[in-house]
């Protein structure tokens, strides 16, 4: 999952410019669950917010999977994620997506900080063998 050098100035300006956010609660942004990634990346595309919520989305799986692999560079360090060289941001984003679906009742999982959330969901999806 390859960053691009200008998405982060394009992902500010876009959440910068766009107008309030509506079926997104502020307080979602916040990302303070995996809920709330949940909210976020969900959206569709006829929603008002949906730019907005779709850079924050991108950007928060981008920043998760860099963190991953580079901490996981390490020799001691083991990859809980083993995607193949092809996966993009928006297979991330489906995988997360599809898991999310999946246990969106489950409270616990739900309440958990996105990043693990996130990571559960693309280990589900790119298990290491």
């Amino acid at each position: 999952m390859q960053a691009r050098s200008t998405f982060a100035a394009a992902a500010l300006a876009a959440l910068l410019v766009s107008g309030p956010i509506g079926a997104v609660e502020d307080e979602d942004m916040n990302f303070d669950t995996t809920e709330d990634l949940y909210a976020v990346c969900v959206t569709t595309s006829d929603a008002p917010e949906y730019v907005a919520t779709s850079f924050a989305c991108r950007a928060f799986i981008e920043a998760t999977v860099q963190y991953h692999d580079a901490v996981s560079d390490r020799k001691r360090l083991k990859r809980l994620i083993c995607y193949p060289q092809t996966a993009t941001v928006g297979d991330g984003r489906r995988a997360f997506l599809a898991w999310a679906e999946a246990n969106k009742d489950d409270a616990e999982l739900m309440g958990e900080l996105p990043v693990v959330g996130l990571v559960r969901a693309l280990a589900d999806k790119y298990p290491c063998r």
